[in-house]
Formats: C-alpha cells, structure tokens, sequence
C-alpha cells in the first residue's frame, strides 16, 4: 500500500473554543460578519482579511486564490486586481463567485455567495492612490497571470515602469476594484465530534433574510 509522506488520515483537531446559535446571532448577516471580524482582529489572527476568492470560466471551470478584503459594507464585499488577470476573465465570462475566511485561531469559517460588478471608477482611483508606490507601479508592470520567462523580466518592467511614471503614477485602466454583492451568508463554528454549527442567511425575494442551521 503505497503511503504519504505524512500520515494525513491520523491529522486531525478537536474545536472546542466556542458555540453559534441561530437564537444569537444578528438579523443582518453583515453584522454578524462585522462581529467576527473585529473578533478576529481582536485576537490578532495573521491577516483576517485573508480571504480564498473561487470563480469559474465560461466552461465552468473553477479557481480560487487568496486575496485581501478592501471594503464591507450594505453593498457589498470589495476588492482589487487587474482585471486582465485570470479571475478578471472568469468574472468577465460569468459573474458570480464564492469567498471564503478562515480564521483558525478562533474556529471560525464564513462563506459567502453572490453576483459580482466593478466598483466604480472614482473607487478604484481612490484605492489606487492610498497603495505604496511599489504597489503602483507594480500595477503597471505585470500582466498578471500571463506566462513570464523568469523572474528577471518581471523586474525589469518593474523599473522601466519606475522610470517612466515617476513618483504619481494614474491608476491604469486594466487595473480597479470587484464588488461581491452577496445573496447567501454562511457562518461555521468548529465543534466537537465534528457536529460543527453552520448558520446560513440566504436572500429572499423581498429583500429580507432568511437564517437557518445547517447541518455539519
């Protein structure tokens, strides 16, 4: 029987940490995120706007990756990337993703679901404008996911972007923010027995949520 490196079968954890109720959580499912988020800030969990981002492509072919949350709030969930990118494309095709944020520390997942736009101009100038320069002029030199022949030719477009853009550089057209517009909200609490605590918020028609419990 041929074997892993690490015996992944035996890997495993308890969550004990903490309990979710439908009884107690908030009526707006962006108020319970904004609780748990400060949660997790407060606990010092490593990037807690880490977020995996999965899209699919025409075809149906899904990819994730982790990015950076910029902004929540009754909109929705934003962030940004060029949109030349390989997500950017997947979004171009078909407009809805999935997020999700794990937070080990705290035993906490949220997964959310929804339609997916781009924030308007004026928003992506003014996050453009608030990133390190670096970050700029990074924006300007790298097509992102295309295929590169090393690393070298990478920073070479780096510094002929420095070299041509100077110290305030315009936020290029391929490059701006995403907005989730989410329809469906689930919050994951780690239990013992693996008898976890799903919470799930799902849109109505009306506008309203409905919140039920799902099983583990």
């Amino acid at each position: 029987m041929n074997k892993t490196p690490h015996d992944l079968a035996q890997m495993r954890k308890s969550y004990e940490r903490a309990e979710l109720d439908e009884a107690h959580v908030r009526s707006e499912p962006l108020e319970q995120f904004h609780h748990w988020f400060d949660a997790a800030m407060h606990a010092k969990v490593l990037e807690p706007n880490a977020m995996t981002l999965a899209t699919a492509d025409a075809q149906g072919r899904p990819s994730t990756r982790v990015l950076l949350l910029k902004g929540a709030d009754e909109r929705g969930l934003v962030w940004f990337t060029n949109y030349q990118s390989r997500k950017g494309q997947d979004l171009a095709a078909n407009p809805y993703a999935a997020m999700q944020f794990f937070w080990g520390e705290l035993e906490r997942m949220v997964r959310i679901e929804g339609r997916v736009e781009r924030v308007s101009d004026a928003e992506s100038d003014e996050y453009y404008q608030s990133r390190p320069l670096g970050s700029r002029i990074g924006a300007w030199a790298s097509q992102q996911s295309a295929v590169l022949p090393n690393r070298e030719v990478l920073e070479e477009a780096w510094k002929a972007q420095q070299a041509s853009l100077g110290d305030n550089p315009s936020r290029p057209a391929h490059w701006g923010g995403f907005r989730l517009i989410p329809d469906r909200w689930e919050f994951w609490q780690g239990r013992p027995s693996r008898l976890h605590d799903r919470i799930e918020y799902r849109l109505q028609a009306d506008g309203t949520w409905l919140t039920q419990r799902l099983a583990p």
